[in-house]
């Protein structure tokens, strides 16, 4: 009975044992073939031009980049043109920026603590401007840069300690976990870093308008256009730009910064940064080339690119 008793166990055992490794084997085998799958599709998405990232902007810097979704790049382009605008240093933007994500997130939303609106955040009573004026993104950037120049050595000065005494907020140190985004992004939109800002889009699928971009630019840089620091006009696309899409249009925009190479490299990032919301396909400057149907390793950078207007910004709007 008892060496029948073992006999019996021992099979079973075995029996047993048998059956968890075929069941390890299977979940194992599944894990391999899924994983497989999955690097194959990214590294095709990414070498191919597929949808990865696609509706977002990077800018590099610092050991390090940032990740935005292309409306919460427009409103960083907005911020830092208006510094650029004001002829503020690139240390303006870096603070602005660094505020504006901690307050909305870099979104101009319509809600807030108590009566707090905006990129900013800012309370209609607390003096900041109706509450339609706060909404506006140019009023209520000037509006925060009109106070950060009131405050000694602003351009030295801690960021977060900065922001702080500008929007003297609840959470006082909250600003400086946005600071290394705020340098990237100022830096790459003052026009400090050259063609740094790079964004991942799909196609337009509609005709744009070359005049809303310089509308836009106008609307976001008056007092450069005003002065003459800065000029747009409208030429043959053929002859300004270094290459021609198909998909461009025949009409280029072509800005004019009288040699200032950092106005010009912040308006061309501008650019950039408006290009899903303008229709932008491809932007130009000094041989370097940014362009719309770029994606995986064609889109880790700028082109480039010989010929046209190499010493202009030159932006091509789609045309279908």
């Amino acid at each position: 009975m008892a060496s029948g008793a073992r006999r019996r166990t021992r099979r079973r055992t075995r029996g047993g044992g048998s059956s968890v490794g075929r069941h390890l084997v299977i979940p194992l085998v599944m894990v391999l073939l899924f994983g497989g799958i999955a690097g194959g599709s990214y590294i095709a998405l990414q070498r191919y031009g597929s949808p990865a990232h696609e509706g977002t902007c990077v800018a590099e810097g610092l050991g390090t980049s940032h990740r935005y979704s292309t409306d919460r790049v427009a409103n960083a382009a907005l911020i830092s043109a208006i510094a650029v605008d004001r002829e503020l240093p690139p240390r303006a933007a870096s603070i602005a920026l660094a505020t504006a994500y901690q307050e909305s997130q870099l979104r101009n939303i319509d809600y807030g603590d108590r009566d707090s609106l905006g990129l900013f955040q800012q309370r209609p009573s607390q003096g900041w401007g109706t509450a339609e004026e706060i909404q506006d993104p140019v009023h209520s950037t000037n509006a925060f840069y009109d106070e950060l120049v009131k405050i000694p050595a602003y351009e030295s000065a801690d960021i977060n300690d900065v922001a702080q005494q500008v929007q003297r907020s609840g959470h006082p140190e909250a600003y400086r976990d946005h600071e290394t985004e705020g340098r990237l992004y100022a830096s790459a939109l003052t026009g400090q870093s050259g063609a740094n800002l790079r964004c991942t889009l799909g196609a337009v699928g509609a005709t744009a308008s070359p005049e809303e971009v310089r509308s836009e630019l106008e609307r976001q840089f008056p007092r450069s256009i005003d002065s003459g620091r800065l000029s747009a006009q409208l030429a043959a696309a053929s002859g300004a730009a270094p290459q021609l899409p198909e998909t461009a249009g025949a009409t280029a925009l072509v800005i004019d910064t009288g040699g200032d190479e950092a106005l010009a490299w912040a308006v061309a990032n501008w650019a950039v940064a408006r290009a899903a919301e303008d229709g932008v396909v491809q932007v130009s400057y000094q041989g370097r080339l940014w362009d719309r149907a770029a994606h995986g390793e064609e889109a880790t950078g700028w082109g480039t690119a010989e010929g046209g207007a190499a010493d202009r910004v030159v932006v091509l709007v789609s045309g279908r």
